[in-house]
């Protein structure tokens, strides 16, 4: 029997087991495979098993809404548009080539070294920010910012790379030429050197700051092994503790932790 005789479930239940660029590619095979790989089977597949979890966090979109969608409907949906979730410190979406699970820490959710005094961070709402509220660093000589990522959240045998998510303000000072020191650890174990990075990309290092499209700069800060979420905690940080220099103008979106598809 060629595969085009069989029942049409059969086709959507062996599409499953590929991938979602596989299923996109098999749509346009003929309309029985169209019909068998947008069924939401398949999509259901390719979704994380615990994306209702999230799902029922939405802050902005009501859950009946998404769980309304079509499930490959819905596939793409969080591909591209991020939910907010929890208390609004965060926003999960999902990487579109595997489906794995991305995480962006708002600067609410990260821990900033006098993060609530008036004198040395300024919060305030920009219309490119997915967060209620950004971070906008007035002036500090000691700058150390961490995000703390529970491992389980994320998904397991993936490798993932952190990216703090940045701008800086048309005024600023002290990220030209002083580098910060950027670094993913497990709580509790070091990995060893972190990465100095000069967030002023007027100068050349092996790391520049990369434009996102969105509004935002991004710069990698590291990657880590996701075996199988049993690691506790990814703690990602940024450092600037040893020059006592003044810095300003520098504004934080968050720490966004995704699945590195070139691995």
């Amino acid at each position: 029997m060629e595969i085009g005789q069989l029942p049409e479930e059969c086709i959507s239940h062996i599409i499953s087991f590929t991938s979602p660029r596989d299923a996109c590619r098999s749509s346009l095979v003929s309309p029985l495979f169209r019909s068998a790989a947008d069924s939401d089977v398949v999509w259901e597949k390719f979704l994380p098993s615990d994306y209702k979890n999230f799902i029922s966090q939405s802050v902005l979109i009501p859950e009946t809404t998404l769980n309304a969608m079509r499930k490959k409907r819905l596939y793409f949906h969080l591909c591209y548009n991020p939910i907010t979730i929890g208390n609004g410190n965060m926003s999960f979406s999902i990487d579109r080539q595997s489906g794995k699970k991305c995480f962006v820490v708002g600067a609410r959710g990260l821990s900033i070294a006098w993060g609530d005094t008036p004198q040395y961070w300024k919060w305030t709402s920009l219309p490119e920010s997915r967060f209620p509220e950004v971070a906008k660093l007035k002036c500090v000589w000691w700058l150390h910012i961490i995000a703390n990522v529970d491992t389980r959240i994320l998904s397991p045998q993936t490798t993932y790379v952190a990216c703090l998510v940045f701008k800086l303000a048309e005024r600023n000072h002290g990220f030209a030429d002083r580098p910060v020191e950027l670094r993913v650890d497990f709580e509790g174990r070091a990995s060893g050197e972190g990465l100095s990075v000069l967030l002023d990309s007027r100068r050349n290092m092996a790391l520049i700051p990369q434009d996102r499209g969105d509004g935002w700069k991004e710069v990698e800060m590291g990657e880590f092994f996701n075996e199988n979420g049993e690691d506790g905690s990814v703690l990602c940080s940024l450092k600037e503790v040893d020059n006592y220099h003044t810095k300003s103008g520098l504004i934080i979106e968050g720490i966004e932790i995704r699945p590195n598809v070139g691995m």
